[in-house]
């Protein structure tokens, strides 16, 4: 039920792994935290959390390293690399990962959920809004999605491009036509080290462009930490799916 693969990406000058589990249904990537890489959920027991949906045939769960994440949380890179990093993510996400998992699929056209926490959520989020026409949803949980504190002044075109607290406000034509069509998925608990303005920010930006979102805020109870997420994932994959 799990199979692996890595290739040297072209766009990120790097080996990248990208790891699948299940057999058949809807896919789903699931974007790490932070610096992870393409196996953290299954360190830290999310697919045990999903194996029911997982073992019904209603979600295949697919996972890459978080290579620029990893760029990010080293603090060694100057800003510039760290911004060029995340676009060509981005870049590589849709150009090599998402053709590597339609090929899996047996189908060119399939549409993935993006899925993530922390760090996660920001490629999540930013997935759908840059590629609406490969992602149908996105969950973003407990998000971090403003990097600028980490740019030290420094603001270019890569970081403009992958942020969507910056370029969604001015989408227009076709892209924010198709992108109206899909829809955000925003949760984030009350508990330590979390931040749900950082969720409010993103849908007040989607919501003035007409994109379908929802926030969901849970209790004080739910810590910014795997044990959130394991609740929040399954619950929402169920909804989605």
């Amino acid at each position: 039920m799990k199979t692996a693969e890595r290739w040297f990406s072209p766009r990120l000058h790097e080996p990248i792994s990208l790891v699948r589990w299940g057999h058949f249904g809807r896919p789903v990537l699931l974007f790490p935290t932070a610096g992870g890489d393409a196996e953290e959920a299954e360190r830290f027991l999310m697919l045990d959390a999903l194996a029911p949906l997982i073992h019904g045939g209603r979600i295949k769960v697919y996972s890459v390293d978080s290579l620029a994440g990893q760029a990010w949380v080293n603090r060694r890179h100057d800003p510039r690399h760290c911004t060029w990093k995340q676009n060509q993510f981005d870049a590589c996400v849709y150009h090599e990962v998402l053709p590597a998992i339609r090929h899996d699929c047996h189908s060119d056209d399939i549409e993935l959920i993006a899925a993530g926490a922390s760090l996660g959520a920001f490629n999540a989020v930013a997935s759908l809004c840059r590629h609406p026409d490969a992602f149908c949803a996105a969950i973003g949980m407990s998000g971090s999605y403003d990097f600028e504190s980490w740019l030290n002044g420094h603001w270019d075109q890569d970081f403009y491009f992958s942020s969507p607290l910056h370029f969604v406000p001015n989408l227009g034509g076709g892209a924010l036509d198709v992108l109206r069509r899909r829809f955000v998925l925003l949760a984030c608990g009350q508990g330590r080290w979390e931040d749900p303005g950082e969720s409010w920010r993103v849908a007040n930006v989607l919501g003035d462009k007409g994109v379908p979102n929802r926030v969901d805020v849970w209790g004080h109870e739910w810590d910014h930490d795997w044990p959130t997420w394991r609740r929040m994932l399954p619950q929402y994959l169920d909804e989605l799916t």
